[in-house]
């Protein structure tokens, strides 16, 4: 206890910045994730083919890697990026590979119907996409979305490498300081365990609420 009362101003900054990081990444990610599956479902191929690339890329490297290759790789071409940013670019760049496929299955799952339906009624392809396929499709895909968000905050821990002073980065300088390794990573694990349950929980609020709006 007395560790934990010694190092809670900086467990307090450290969770403060792994939201941030977590939260404005997912939000990012989110828009960005629409924007390629627009891509991967046009008519265009050359737009398909550089979506299927994007996403190829991304979801088929370490996530440990695209940070590095982002901090300390980016400089030698003349782009340097504070810690921070850096870490927000990657993660919403690698998140948005992922959420794209979800959003991708969600607007497969909705039937073929409604997209004659709306184009019998005179509906232009963005309006069907905006008013009926899509609010149907984020329905379908919000067990997934929400375990991406889940996922990420837990992958925000990565930042540690590039000197992002978040709860995993505190709980390592804890460590080194008291040489008390186990109750500091153990404190950091239960903070990240006790954001993903609170995640978790408003995920179930969420589809259940949504779910009700269709029966």
């Amino acid at each position: 206890m007395d560790l934990l009362a010694l190092s809670f101003p900086g467990l307090l900054r450290g969770l403060a910045i792994t939201v941030l990081l977590g939260v404005v990444s997912f939000a990012l990610g989110f828009a960005l994730g629409g924007l390629v599956t627009l891509a991967r479902i046009s008519r265009h191929p050359a737009l398909k083919v550089a979506a299927i690339a994007y996403v190829s890329v991304f979801r088929g490297t370490p996530l440990l890697i695209q940070i590095m290759l982002v901090y300390f790789g980016l400089p030698q071409l003349g782009l340097r990026i504070p810690p921070i940013p850096s870490a927000i670019l990657t993660f919403t760049l690698y998140s948005s590979a992922y959420l794209s496929e979800n959003f991708r299955s969600g607007i497969l799952a909705v039937d073929r119907g409604q997209w004659e339906a709306a184009d019998s009624m005179g509906m232009t392809y963005g309006r069907t996409l905006r008013r009926i396929v899509f609010p149907q499709a984020v329905r379908v895909a919000t067990p997934a979305i929400g375990s991406r968000f889940i996922s990420l905050m837990k992958d925000t821990s990565l930042a540690s490498v590039i000197t992002v002073v978040e709860l995993t980065r505190v709980a390592e300088s804890i460590g080194s300081s008291s040489f008390r390794y186990v109750e500091a990573f153990v404190m950091a694990s239960v903070v990240y365990w006790l954001i993903n349950t609170t995640l978790s929980v408003g995920q179930e609020v969420l589809e259940r609420r949504m779910g009700r709006a269709y029966t």
